[in-house]
């Protein structure tokens, strides 16, 4: 048996979708409904309002409604982490801060996007939030969508302050994030699939998952495999879901778009996605369904 990292928000932490109604208003029920079933299912993190989230085209009361809505359907089963991240340092704050009262366990800070800010003031922004609230961070870093990466260097530094506790990391740079793991106590959670077991295997906390909406059990068992000891099975169920894991990530759409797209198809709260994306179409979602039918015979 190994002995499980350091794992503030929980393991396996579903990137959860936020559903909404045929006429594209926030569906508090249907995400009741999925919080509960994903929770049921072995997810015991969900982060809220992320990218998976749609967190650009939802409001503020949209984004504190859900939060709400989530804690009273998982109440203390499940670690519930918002997403609070924005180009600006003021408003970051403010949506923490507000996430914070409406019941969250941690918050989701994701690197400004857009203006590209210097480490020197990404390292602000980060501390700033960080001093708003009274609960864990997670830094989310994820350079392919916001411009600018979280150097190693500003890492380390920002361990330092009590409440920085964890990284999403989605950079896609494996010495950096072996580098702070080797330096501080962060908990690093994968942000992309095909890293679950590779992370975790050098020291990872877990993973933060879009794919986890639609596949929880799975996912949880590459690390259920890991801690067990059968690391042969553990990379055997990471390579399993790799189909799965391409169709939904990797094949041009958004993760929202193929995941609330399969959700449907399993009779999962779900809904349209907001504009400006646009629902997959059938041949696409076809193949999501064969690689899904495929992870679970």
């Amino acid at each position: 048996m190994t002995t499980p990292p350091r794992a503030p928000f929980g393991r396996a932490l579903c990137a959860m979708i936020t559903p909404f109604t045929d006429s594209g208003t926030l569906d508090l029920d249907g995400a009741q409904h999925l919080a509960a079933h994903l929770v049921d299912e072995g997810c015991d993190g969900l982060v809220l309002s992320g990218t998976t989230g749609e967190s650009p085209t939802t409001s503020d009361d949209e984004k504190s409604a859900l939060v709400r809505a989530v804690r009273e359907a998982v109440g203390e089963r499940s670690h519930v982490v918002a997403g609070v991240g924005s180009a600006d340092t003021a408003h970051t704050a403010e949506l923490a801060l507000k996430a914070e009262k409406a019941g969250a366990d941690g918050v989701l800070v994701v690197t400004p996007y857009y203006s590209r800010p210097p480490q020197n003031a990404i390292e602000a922004h980060f501390r700033t939030v960080a001093d708003t609230v009274s609960i864990p961070v997670m830094l989310y870093d994820i350079p392919g969508r916001t411009g600018t990466r979280i150097e190693p260097d500003t890492m380390i530094r920002l361990a330092e302050h009590p409440r920085v506790t964890a990284v999403k990391d989605c950079a896609y740079d494996v010495l950096g994030t072996h580098k702070v793991l080797a330096r501080t106590d962060l908990a690093y959670y994968a942000g992309s699939e095909e890293f679950i077991l590779p992370l975790y295997a050098v020291g990872g906390a877990g993973y933060v998952s879009t794919v986890a909406n639609v596949a929880p059990g799975p996912l949880r068992a590459i690390l259920d495999a890991y801690d067990a000891g059968d690391t042969a099975g553990a990379a055997r169920r990471q390579r399993r879901a790799a189909r799965l894991i391409e169709l939904m990530m990797a094949n041009g759409l958004p993760g929202t778009v193929t995941t609330k797209a399969l959700l449907t198809e399993l009779g999962l709260p779900a809904g349209p996605s907001r504009p400006p994306l646009q629902p997959a179409d059938r041949e696409t979602v076809d193949g999501l369904l064969a690689a899904y039918e495929s992870l679970n015979q």
